[in-house]
């Protein structure tokens, strides 16, 4: 539970070598949250900032495996004298780290200090062994965990090296902007590993919303690579000093985890003069599938080629192939593909193609030159600056409310973030204000998740055996 800080990659790489399993968690994350996943995942061993202690401290007595957690500050990698005033700063002048108790917990600091090379012991393991429980979800319900083994981990690693590789520097001269999280997988796969195998040194941004501090970073650094999502372009963008900035070693800008906006990408070419790429991929495939030639000249609107190894099939409803540029839902088979979801069989099944195919959910298309576009998203699936967001589940705690009679939770179009959370109401109070509900919704999800738009209507629109009706929601003129 770490934002993008020093210690994460080390706890990263030490879980990993100590033949465990990583577990990626949302600091971000409302106890309610927070539970259900380290629950499900049975989570043991918890390394937490302690700026989120606290959210730990309520989920606790809930989550029965739990038997160690060690606690980290965000000044402890950053040696004695600056360490201690940033700490001094976080918890007396911005006030950012609310009080917490954990009874037995142990400290960074102090493991870091008992650390002796010579007590290390290889684990054995091999490509089966489960690396990840990553995270994901779909609309039908909170998130799911993706089995991904370090078979599935190399692969993509291996996968994503070949194919960055020649555009690289190499002898250590390379800077990437690590601005996306390292706990959500493009971050973690592209940034944290292939990036690092490639001799590169990432330039973790603690708080990229805070777009004068980012652009100050960028300034310090001669980066060759920056991977983020669109809105973060856009936001860079829309901020006049971003030109100031000098792009003169910048080789490579890779964009994923939403679509990219082309608006977006040109803009990104005028101001840096370098292309801005665009890659496709999912949790479940660890998770490059596609990525774009990185020598393109122009922003193409599509997510590119398949990685090596990996094959594309776009398939109907019934599993049939399609014909090129026949739109269909986006299969994928390659050794970067996981082997299930954690203790979900049925959904697992749900998932693959009696020929080992996996449904990713998208809509697509293949051109006469092998290229794949998106197209739209096969279900109601919300995405919100990049993370997923599950209808169900804000609709679980809409409903919740006892002033809530009925609920439906849909994407809105918003050019800052792509998406956002439009909530459409029936009451069962009168006196329940938009402002109540967004109040308790963010009491109950974490930021990206709240409701930005509420809507109230007398009642919703449903089929015959009673099912709402959420493209008519979508179709229908904002009543806002």
């Amino acid at each position: 539970m770490m934002p993008n800080i020093l210690q994460y990659p080390i706890a990263l790489f030490g879980t990993l070598l100590a033949g465990c399993t990583v577990v990626n968690c949302n600091p971000l994350y409302t106890a309610r949250e927070l539970e259900h996943q380290l629950k499900d995942a049975q989570a043991e061993f918890v390394v937490v900032v302690e700026n989120f202690a606290h959210t730990l401290e309520v989920a606790r007595p809930a989550l029965p495996d739990l038997k160690h957690v060690v606690v980290t500050t965000l000044g402890d990698m950053l040696g004695t004298v600056k360490g201690l005033v940033l700490n001094l700063i976080v918890r007396h002048v911005k006030k950012i780290v609310p009080a917490w108790s954990l009874p037995g917990h142990i400290r960074f600091a102090d493991i870091m200090k008992r650390t002796n090379v010579n007590d290390f012991r290889q684990v054995s393991l091999d490509h089966s062994d489960m690396a990840f429980l990553q995270y994901t979800g779909g609309t039908t319900g909170v998130a799911k965990g993706a089995v991904l083994s370090h078979g599935n981990l190399v692969a993509n690693l291996c996968q994503a090296y070949a194919w960055v590789k020649p555009y690289a520097k190499g002898n250590n001269k390379d800077f990437v902007v690590t601005a996306l999280p390292l706990y959500h997988i493009f971050a973690l796969t592209a940034n944290c590993l292939t990036f690092i195998r490639l001799g590169a040194t990432n330039l973790l941004i603690l708080n990229p919303r805070d777009i004068p501090g980012f652009i100050k970073e960028l300034r310090k650094y001669p980066f060759t690579a920056f991977t983020g999502v669109n809105t973060l372009f856009n936001a860079l963008l829309n901020n006049a000093d971003f030109k100031s900035v000098s792009f003169e070693h910048l080789k490579l800008t890779l964009g994923g985890g939403m679509a990219v906006q082309r608006p977006v990408a040109e803009r990104w070419k005028q101001v840096t003069g370098r292309p801005l790429t665009q890659a496709y991929g999912l949790t479940e495939t660890s998770p490059a599938v596609t990525i774009n030639p990185l020598d393109l000249k122009e922003f193409n609107g599509s997510i590119g080629l398949p990685v090596p190894s990996t094959e594309i099939s776009i398939r109907d409803d019934q599993g049939k192939e399609l014909a090129i540029n026949e739109t269909g839902e986006l299969c994928v088979k390659g050794p970067q593909v996981m082997r299930q979801y954690w203790n979900k069989e049925a959904e697992t099944q749900k998932a693959f193609e009696p020929d080992g195919f996996l449904r990713t959910g998208d809509m697509g298309y293949i051109n006469e030159d092998g290229y794949i576009f998106l197209v739209d998203r096969k279900k109601e699936l919300i995405i919100v600056s990049g993370f997923n967001v599950y209808p169900s589940e804000i609709e679980e705690v809409v409903a919740s409310h006892p002033g809530v009679s009925e609920v439906a939770a849909i994407g809105a179009e918003n050019g800052a973030s792509g998406e956002v959370v439009k909530i459409v109401v029936v009451r069962k109070d009168a006196a329940l204000t938009e402002k109540a509900l967004i109040d308790f919704c963010r009491s109950e999800l974490t930021g990206y998740k709240v409701p930005k738009i509420v809507e109230f209507r007398d009642e919703l629109p449903k089929s015959a055996v009673g099912k709402i009706l959420k493209r008519e929601l979508k179709q229908a003129p904002d009543k806002h």
